[in-house]
């Protein structure tokens, strides 16, 4: 188990513990989130692609909403790409244990994938009455390490009877992610051997979103990073393949809802190589 505070300028003060070495379920993350009197209210969630999912172990419950009206607190899941999601209500007892889940694991322990494009979802919606044990299990928990470890065998069981992608999603996604989101659909349809408009069928119906959408996702996220490691805007749109910096400003707007200056320094950009080290990377 490793742990770090968050120390940029800028960046609230969290202190931050990860596991210290990949747990058995491929595809998992997991990140211990606690709060350091920073008494932060607003914190916008920039996408990702992974499905998140959260537990409030604290003793005054944060809200997360998105620009749809979704409100959900407690036990949370966010699929791919959630409208403009934000945090809100962080207070200085505040802790919780963020999962990041890549669509592969999503798909077999959430039981959900179509219904989660682009939304925030209550995890007792997919897990009934086990997302409550669990997280009274997380709470009661005397390190972040046995957290890590419920959490991995709660997710372990239902990995075991879930459902899994179809092998040609899978391959599609971890060629999006090789390729950074610069892989053109028709390459796939021709490598797969699938019609294109299977392909849009399955691949919507078990990651949520289409293979456009997440390639354009994944190709944000690492324009994103890269912003907040200060490169230009210019230098980033030439790098993560944009035709140019408008290209650029339009796809950080439509998935952040805001400018590449602004989410160059959104707080959780600036502490992602503490909680997710690329070692520990989830997308695959």
């Amino acid at each position: 188990m490793r742990s770090a505070e968050s120390a940029r300028a800028g960046v609230p003060r969290w202190e931050i513990t990860v596991p210290s070495r990949p747990g058995r379920l491929p595809g998992v993350t997991m990140a211990g989130f606690s709060d350091q009197a920073n008494e932060l209210r607003d914190v916008a969630l920039v996408p990702h692609p992974t499905v998140m999912v959260i537990f409030d172990l604290g003793d005054q419950p944060f809200v997360i909403e998105d620009d749809c009206g979704s409100r959900q607190r407690e036990r949370v899941v966010a699929g791919l790409a959630p409208h403009r999601a934000r945090g809100r209500g962080f207070a200085s007892s505040s802790e919780c244990l963020q999962l990041r889940l890549s669509p592969m694991v999503a798909h077999a322990v959430l039981g959900a994938s179509s219904e989660l494009g682009g939304t925030l979802v209550a995890l007792d919606d997919l897990w009934g009455r086990d997302a409550v044990r669990t997280q009274e299990r997380l709470r009661a928990a005397r390190s972040w390490e046995d957290r890590f470890a419920i959490a991995e065998a709660a997710l372990a069981r239902r990995a075991d009877a879930g459902r899994a992608l179809d092998p040609e999603v899978t391959f599609s996604w971890r060629q999006m992610v090789a390729t950074r989101g610069r892989i053109r659909v028709e390459r796939l349809v021709t490598e797969i051997g699938w019609s294109r408009k299977r392909l849009w069928s399955r691949f919507r119906a078990q990651v949520g979103l289409t293979p456009k959408r997440v390639a354009q996702l994944i190709r944000f996220d690492h324009a994103a990073h890269r912003l907040a490691a200060d490169h230009s805007a210019a230098l980033v749109a030439a790098e993560s393949g944009y035709a140019d910096q408008s290209h650029l400003h339009r796809d950080v707007m439509a998935f952040a809802g805001m400018t590449p200056a602004a989410v160059a320094v959104q707080p959780f950009l600036a502490i992602d190589d503490v909680a997710w080290p690329p070692q520990h990377a989830s997308v695959m």
